[in-house]
């Protein structure tokens, strides 16, 4: 090798180890000044970071930090009032940083991050456990936005609290989630939208979701799986916290109390978002119910709400934003409603097994044509009598019209001892071979046909005192004005109800079927 050769070699090696000297200090000023610094002082976000190990690679671009604490700065003066988040997490890992922007902007700039197994605790002001445009956007998004800018986050086995700082009692908590976010951008302008950051792809799963959204009643779920264009949940329940005679106690008015359990429900070709006027849009082609089993039930003896109950039609043309199912189903199902009347126990009605197909489920907003929504019954009433139903309503349509019909067969009457003897008084034998009904009606009314088929139908009514002795002389009068059989043919008549304005659809629907009842028995 030449002398020139040598001294080409020589100032090649010097550089390449000036160049690795230079990357060594950096990576040490880097780690042991500037990257605390970032974290801590000059951390623009209003929460204290610290972590007990840090290792940074600059030729791998690469931050990994273990056994991290997150807490509010204010706490840090004030530690009995607590408000924001409190979080440990186990590790993070922040991949292909920009070593340059951290020079230049105080903020560390990254392909992705991975955060694993950090427990967090949300402390909120108040009592909305969730808050969508003030919470996540003032209390995750802009605060994160501050310390980092990523394109992907990844979140594994995280566990989340809610909680209301008078009691520490939860409002939400959810178990195990593991989430993924690519393609995300944050600006100014999407920080002030309910959603605050756009993203391309999403996906998200948790083991178990605890929500308390008032006094009354808790959500709590099993396993919830959604991504892009789906969504499932499995073991749903909407139950009261509440007993039967507290929850009547604590109301002003009559008002249904709910106990619902559903085994799971799935939504496909899921497509929701906010627009740009923040306007939320829920699209899915299917959403499906299956194994619900409800329980509503009703103390009559308290005050009537004397307020306005709007038909199902004006309930979805009144939605403030754009809802579009375009097949509703419920599966193998279970539906019971109970009435108390007095102290006695309540007059249940049941619908087991009960299935539901409704099309066209859509809100008014925004929309100047719709489809009819169709809704067809397919049930079992009081476990025993096949029950059809078709019924029919157009949400745009403002003087609320619908169309109802159907049929039950063969009903032992005596099945709806559950529901005469404590609420009405009376027991019945016979077979209904037939009830049909064809309604039509509007905000105001219903009109239309009722027919009924039936053998050796009789009645027994009990004494109001004592509920367990018959009163001969009303069974009497009964038995005499009551018509025995329909002569093996179907007996109709027609009848009209004026509708309470106070009352549900289902209240009107009962007075038509009552009104043709008495028509053609009496």
């Amino acid at each position: 090798m030449n002398k020139f050769a040598k001294k080409i070699l020589v100032v090649f090696v010097g550089l390449l180890l000036l160049l690795a000297g230079f990357c060594l200090f950096l990576n040490y000023y880097w780690i042991d000044e500037e990257l605390p610094k970032i974290i801590n002082e000059k951390n623009k976000s209003p929460y204290f970071i610290t972590y007990k190990n840090l290792d940074v690679s600059l030729f791998s671009s690469t931050i990994k930090a273990s056994d991290i604490v997150l807490v509010p700065k204010a706490a840090l003066k004030d530690s009995i009032r607590k408000a924001g988040i409190y979080a440990t997490v186990e590790s993070v890992e922040v991949r292909h940083f920009s070593i340059w922007s951290l020079f230049f902007s105080d903020r560390i700039k990254a392909s992705s991050i991975i955060v694993n197994k950090p427990k967090v605790t949300l402390y909120k002001k108040n009592e909305n456990a969730i808050d969508y445009s003030k919470s996540i956007r003032s209390d995750v998004v802009a605060p994160f936005e501050k310390v980092i800018s990523v394109n992907e986050v990844e979140l594994n086995h995280a566990d989340v609290a809610i909680l209301y700082p008078k009691n520490g009692k939860p409002m939400l908590r959810a178990s195990n989630i593991s989430a993924k976010l690519d393609g995300i951008a944050i600006t100014d302008n999407l920080l002030k939208r309910k959603i605050p950051f756009a993203y391309k792809n999403y996906s998200f799963s948790c083991d178990s979701v605890f929500f308390k959204p008032n006094i009354y009643y808790h959500i709590r779920t099993g396993k919830i799986e959604t991504k892009n264009d789906g969504f499932t949940l499995h073991k749903l329940e909407y139950l009261c916290d509440m007993d039967r005679k507290t929850f009547v106690k604590s109301v002003a008015t009559e008002r249904d109390m709910y106990n619902i359990k559903v085994d799971k429900l799935s939504l496909e070709n899921l497509d929701w978002g906010f627009r740009q006027d923040d306007t939320l849009f829920v699209h899915s082609k299917t959403v499906r119910l299956d194994r619900v089993n409800a329980n509503i039930f009703r103390d009559k003896r308290k005050t009537d709400d004397l307020k306005k109950k709007k038909l199902y039609n004006a309930l979805l043309r009144n939605l403030d934003f754009d809802l579009r199912v375009d097949t509703l189903a419920v599966r193998n199902s279970i539906l019971e409603y109970e009435e108390q009347v007095n102290d006695v126990a309540p007059g249940k009605l049941r619908w087991n097994p009960f299935n539901l197909t409704a099309l066209h489920v859509y809100s008014g907003f925004e929309k100047t044509k719709l489809p009819d929504v169709r809704i067809l019954i397919d049930a079992r009433f009081m476990d025993v009598a096949p029950l059809k139903a078709d019924w029919t309503l157009n949400v745009l349509d403002k003087t609320d019209g619908f169309h109802i019909k159907g049929s039950i067969k063969h009903f032992p009457v005596e099945r709806i001892t559950e529901f005469s003897k404590p609420y009405m008084n009376f027991t019945g034998k016979g077979i209904l071979d037939e009830v049909y009904f064809d309604f039509h009606g509007n905000d105001n009314g219903s009109k239309g046909t009722f027919g009924i088929n039936y053998d050796d139908l009789k009645f027994t009514v009990y004494k109001k005192n004592d509920r367990k002795k018959k009163n001969k002389f009303l069974t009497a009068v009964a038995r005499i004005f009551v018509k025995k059989d329909s002569d093996e043919k179907v007996r109709k008549t027609e009848i009209e109800v004026e509708r309470l304005k106070d009352k549900s659809f289902f209240n009107m629907f009962w007075k038509s079927i009552a009104e043709g009842l008495k028509k053609v028995l009496v």
